[in-house]
């Protein structure tokens, strides 16, 4: 895709903010997305967000991702504002159909900006992020402390000079002082949250679940605070997973970060390799054959149904129901047994790469895929009167955790959890990318926005996947599997044995890696758990200069604590499943 001026956009709306607030205060920048982004001072920059929020028309009502970019090492800025940071807001126009980038600049020694947390509940965590790894503050934030770090960390692990590796760190020491200090700091101390102690004459009692508790799914702490059964407050303590991915994906190459993405949300495979892939393809400008494309598809809608077998026997087990995590992990494996014929590795395939396909399908692929859409849909109807038809499981998920579609736009809520509140909304349908127009499948929906349609509307979402592999089955086409651009495949190996620039370029390109234009992207797609998207920035070298991860599972843990409140402490088990989040998604 071309870069293209902002204001030819869709809707004109950068015209209209220029207008509104004065030529001066709106400064347009041309993507390789093709988004509109704007800078603005920031001291319009709340007028600015609650104007695309609820006065423009059609307005961009989701807060869909914050961060930030240290600025101080890149040298291609050209038309862009000076600055040592940038704060990016990402926002979401459901009316539209379409995003906007709403960028600040701020200098060393007034790293300061106002708290969108008035505007969307959401910028909570995401304003907590920015500080904890860039050291940026927002005035008026409810809570603005470190979010994935230690309280006692010392910088901020994205600025760009922070340390990467552990060899430009001196030895890990933890004399007895500073364990004393750390056991200390995980103490929970309802005034730093804002919680009271008491309510009248009774003390509220404070729990805490996890971090390691078979009901949270992986390490995450959750701080009730109780009048009697009754939820009155909850807190996530998350961070207990946090990796460094995004820090990782800036001392990568653009090949070699591939396999990483595999690790970010482990139930999902190679879904996580096409959110990057794409948005490098779009970056560099590369087109990607059919036939990749199609097989593409078709290892994507395989990890959906993977993970939500993950799901739905899990979420089983949570309300009391052992059967079912055995006989779905069952199902599970031979879908995992197919993946690892296809692409030699499992959950982790590490198979998409930029421009295609690590190798064609091997010869025979097709049979053990006709074998499992043979059999799963008995499967599966069976799994339907043991879970979903059962009375118990029913009463412990209908009514419980709901949200309306307001709720969820305003939290940020993708994926199942969105369309469960009645909103048909799947970026297959509504973005296509990949090739996702060329099939035929619905969108599923529920009504009450609760445990039970959040689980109703996963378990259609399975068929409609084996709607779509069928599909790929059916019709997949010849051809090659990569691009032949440059910059996604070496010269052919008879033309580098004549030419030595050809020669130059196979080393370079395969030792290196390629060398991506200056400019910036972001592709999202319709993941397991939600929307999951990466935007890119190319300072026109062989390493991402900043490489984000919007993860869907972030957004859908801090709306956590809104959805448990009046219910008992057995209710948030069933909320905590019904989400379907991955810890390694929410720290990354």
């Amino acid at each position: 895709m071309s870069a293209r001026e902002p204001d030819a956009g869709p809707a004109g709306i950068v015209d209209e903010l220029k207008a509104g607030f004065g030529q001066a205060s709106i400064e347009a920048q041309a993507t390789r997305d093709a988004f509109p982004t704007l800078w603005v001072p920031k001291d319009r920059l709340l007028d600015v967000l609650a104007h695309l929020k609820s006065g423009a028309a059609r307005p961009y009502r989701m807060l869909y991702d914050l961060t930030a970019i240290d600025e101080r090492e890149r040298e291609h800025r050209e038309g862009q504002p000076g600055s040592d940071f940038t704060v990016v807001y990402h926002l979401l126009s459901f009316d539209r159909n379409d995003d906007i980038r709403v960028k600040v600049a701020l200098k060393e020694g007034d790293l300061a900006l106002p708290s969108a947390t008035g505007l969307w509940p959401s910028a909570n965590w995401y304003e907590r992020e920015i500080y904890d790894m860039f050291g940026l503050t927002f005035d008026g934030h409810p809570h603005l402390e470190r979010l994935l770090m230690p309280d006692g960390w010392t910088g901020h692990p994205l600025r760009k000079d922070h340390p990467a590796r552990a060899t430009d760190m001196p030895p890990f020491e933890i004399p007895e002082d500073k364990l004393e200090e750390d056991e200390k700091a995980l103490r929970f101390h309802p005034e730093r949250w804002g919680l009271p102690r008491r309510s009248g004459r009774s003390d509220y009692m404070f729990l805490n679940v996890g971090p390691q508790h078979p009901g949270t799914h992986g390490i995450l702490r959750v701080v009730l605070e109780l009048d009697g059964e009754d939820i009155v407050n909850a807190v996530c303590d998350i961070g207990f997973h946090h990796r460094g991915a995004e820090k990782m994906g800036e001392r990568q190459s653009w090949h070699t970060f591939i396999p990483y993405t595999d690790r970010v949300e482990y139930l999902g495979g190679v879904m996580n390799n096409l959110a990057y892939v794409l948005a490098v393809e779009k970056l560099a400008g590369i087109d990607v054959p059919d036939r990749a494309q199609v097989a593409r598809i078709m290892l994507c809608e395989l990890f959906r149904i993977s993970s939500h077998l993950v799901w739905y026997g899990t979420f089983a087990q949570d309300l009391g129901q052992l059967s079912p995590v055995f006989y779905m992990f069952t199902d599970r494996e031979k879908i995992l047994d197919i993946v690892a014929a296809i692409c030699g590795a499992r959950m982790h395939p590490n198979w998409f790469r930029i421009g295609g396909l690590a190798q064609d399908l091997p010869q025979g692929w097709d049979k053990p895929v006709r074998e499992f859409l043979r059999t799963f849909p008995r499967r599966l109807k069976e799994y339907d009167a043991l879970v979903m038809k059962n009375r118990i499981f029913k009463a412990r998920t209908a009514g419980i955790g709901a949200y309306t579609i307001d709720e969820a736009v305003e939290w940020g809520v993708t994926g199942p959890g969105l369309r469960a509140c009645g909103l048909e909304w799947d970026f297959r349908k509504k973005r296509p990318y990949s090739g996702y127009d060329r099939f035929d499948f619905d969108i599923p929906t529920g009504r009450n926005g609760d445990c039970y349609d959040r689980a109703q509307v996963r378990v259609a979402e399975i068929r409609q996947s084996l709607r779509i592999i069928e599909q790929c089955v059916a019709n997949m086409p010849g051809g090659d599997t990569k691009s032949r651009h440059p910059l996604a495949t070496p010269p052919p190996k008879e033309r580098t044995l004549t030419d030595i620039e050809t020669l130059i370029g196979h080393f370079l390109g395969v030792g290196w890696g390629p060398v991506i234009p200056p400019g910036e992207a972001f592709h999202g797609i319709e993941a397991t758990k939600g929307n999951n998207g990466y935007y890119l920035v190319s300072d026109g070298g062989v390493l991402p200069y900043r490489l984000r991860i919007r993860t869907p599972s972030f957004a859908h843990i801090q709306m956590v604590p809104t959805i448990s409140r009046g219910h008992t402490i057995p209710d948030l088990t069933a909320i905590l499943g019904s989400v379907d989040y991955v810890l390694s998604d929410v720290d990354r």
